[in-house]
């Protein structure tokens, strides 16, 4: 049986430590949940009581429910927000058994948001964050109020080889020491040293002492994109190296039914950070909208 794992209880320590200090850094929640499902139990993290449909914020890979640090309390003065922790990533959830397929993908997040009492929510994800919201809405579109998918990977346009050659000595144990920083500088766009901040250490940490046993994502076919039936809001970064972003701006234009897609030209894949006060705010004015 194949699960997501720690290479080491070594690894596994440092990784707890790293997360320890960058959930000191979010706002103190006003509840935490272990939500059991058929494939593990998933940790949600709840900020604000405001009514109607919450807000569920998906992370990129490595990354957990800390990378929305800049993200959560401008959002929760407005919304009721779940930070989750994607199951078979490194952090408080706990898989225990495999995931096959999207169809699996879509029944740990659908069985989440029946477990947190959500009967449809509007979903926010970034990088695989954003192929995973897309493919709720695809599976399970009952579930979906909206979307807001920040440089989505593997959603719009395929990786490029580039990226995927550059995976490979992360994965390598002999390679990863030297070749992590460098991967996360060249995926971060801006320059910065992986360990700098707390995100930065779980990450570079997750990378090093983590294997994951996720199926790759798979692009979305034309016809699946055309079945979305609620409101999207697409933000691609044109410096983004997971994909081509004018060719996912213009493939998000011709297929989604009711989307926004925008390109933001200075925004690297880190959008949801770097461009934290103009995500926030395009957020709230689109989730606002009737």
């Amino acid at each position: 049986m194949k699960l997501g794992r720690f290479t080491s209880s070594e690894g596994r320590a440092a990784f707890d430590a790293a997360y320890d200090a960058g959930l000191r850094t979010l706002p103190e929640p006003a509840e935490s949940t272990d939500v059991p499902t058929a494939f593990g139990r998933v940790r949600a993290y709840r900020f604000g009581d405001a009514p109607g449909p919450p807000l569920v914020l998906l992370h990129g890979r490595g990354a957990t429910a800390v990378s929305w640090e800049p993200n959560i309390a401008p959002l929760a003065e407005h919304l009721r927000v779940y930070a989750i922790d994607l199951l078979g990533e490194p952090g408080r959830s706990v898989q225990t058994a495999p995931i096959h397929d999207a169809d699996d993908q879509a029944a740990w997040l659908a069985e989440t948001l029946d477990g947190l009492g959500i009967e449809a929510a509007h979903l926010a994800g970034t990088s695989i964050g954003g192929w995973l919201a897309c493919n709720l809405a695809v599976h399970r579109p009952e579930k979906v109020a909206s979307l807001a998918l920040l440089d989505p990977a593997a959603t719009f346009a395929r990786f490029p080889m580039g990226m995927l050659l550059r995976t490979i000595p992360v994965l390598v144990p002999f390679t990863a020491n030297w070749a992590t920083p460098r991967f996360m500088r060249w995926i971060d766009g801006q320059g910065h040293l992986p360990g700098d901040d707390p995100l930065g250490l779980i990450i570079s940490t997750a990378l090093r002492h983590y294997r994951p046993a996720l199926p790759p994502p798979r692009l979305f076919t034309d016809d699946q994109l055309r079945s979305l039936i609620v409101p999207t809001l697409v933000l691609i970064a044109g410096r983004s190296v997971v994909h081509d972003p004018r060719r996912a701006v213009q493939r998000a234009e011709a297929l989604v039914p009711n989307v926004q897609a925008e390109l933001w030209p200075d925004a690297t894949h880190t959008i949801a950070s770097q461009c934290a006060d103009e995500v926030n705010a395009r957020i709230l004015r689109f989730t606002s909208r009737p």
